[in-house]
């Protein structure tokens, strides 16, 4: 029994670490870095989750800004555990230094996207440029924000595709917030009708349909802009104010076109299609006969 316990001791004392003064870091240090580690996570999760949400809740504050400060104070005592813990072990973090030297020049190099992405979060998290729930267009990513984390963030496309957005393409780069201030967007739908259309029983149509769309708001008033002479059609705008584009702009200007289409048929009013017209000049061309040989043949300008 004594030489078993003689054998543990002698595993537990065994120096992973040796440190210039003297001092080593044992499997036996190892192993409460590891407890304490699994203790500072698992307290920080029972702490944001039976205080934290519990708190915030009560405050009254928007839910974008209740997520913000949980982020915050998350990654504030995940850090401060770790660096007690590291203590608490005897690492003596000032010895790091030439390794936190090393570290720092490969951040400068190696690591730059990485710690834009994370001062990026940081921002976003402090300024809320965007929110949770909020819909966003960045590039070509259209979508709602459903998480926001310290490298990237979350965007759920209408085609429930979940897109990953590093943080940094949210500051540095042009990003549309649909949801940002007053949920009221206004839609433009163009409609291009034949020449000789009755622009006046045109313009009562497309009013008549944006008053039966529950969706479109009365205040501020549907709008018919006349935008101009095309090729072949008079190009006009329907101009609508709605809150529900946000939430589904895809199928919003859907069911208003087939509503507008409908009702143009039952008036027949022409859509029309791209048309030419074609001029012939009088002039001399040339037919290749069966025989290979060629004939020449004039025609009148019609």
């Amino acid at each position: 029994m004594n030489s078993l316990w003689t054998t543990w001791n002698e595993i537990v004392s065994f120096p992973l670490i040796k440190e210039a003064g003297g001092a080593a870091f044992t499997v036996r240090n190892l192993f409460e870095l590891v407890v304490l580690l699994v203790l500072v996570f698992v307290a920080e999760a029972l702490f944001r989750r039976l205080f934290l949400v519990e708190v915030l809740e009560r405050t009254g504050l928007r839910p974008a800004i209740r997520f913000a400060i949980r982020q915050v104070l998350r990654y504030a005592i995940l850090s401060l555990g770790i660096y007690l813990s590291l203590q608490a072990v005897g690492i003596n973090l000032t010895s790091l230094a030439v390794l936190a030297g090393a570290v720092g020049v490969g951040v400068g190099f190696g690591l730059q996207n990485i710690v834009s992405n994370f001062v990026s979060g940081l921002i976003i998290l402090a300024e809320q440029p965007i929110a949770l729930g909020d819909r966003i267009e960045v590039g070509n990513v259209n979508g709602r924000v459903t998480e926001i984390n310290l490298r990237s963030t979350t965007v759920v496309t209408s085609d429930n595709i979940a897109i990953i957005v590093p943080n940094s393409n949210l500051i540095t780069g042009t990003v549309t917030n649909w949801s940002h201030g007053d949920p009221k967007v206004r839609t433009r739908l163009a409609v291009g009708v034949a020449y000789g259309t009755d622009v006046a029983k045109l313009r009562a149509l497309l009013l008549g349909v944006a008053d039966h769309t529950p969706e479109i708001l009365k205040t501020p008033k549907p709008e018919v802009l006349f935008t101009g002479y095309g090729d072949s059609s008079l190009n006009f705008e329907l101009a609508v104010w709605s809150v529900v584009v946000v939430d589904k702009p895809l199928r919003f200007k859907s069911d208003l076109y087939f509503a507008i289409h409908k009702e143009l048929e039952a008036n027949q009013i022409e859509i029309p299609f791209p048309q030419r017209d074609l001029h012939l000049r009088s002039g001399t061309f040339v037919l290749q006969n069966g025989d290979g040989r060629a004939s020449e043949r004039h025609e009148k300008g019609l």
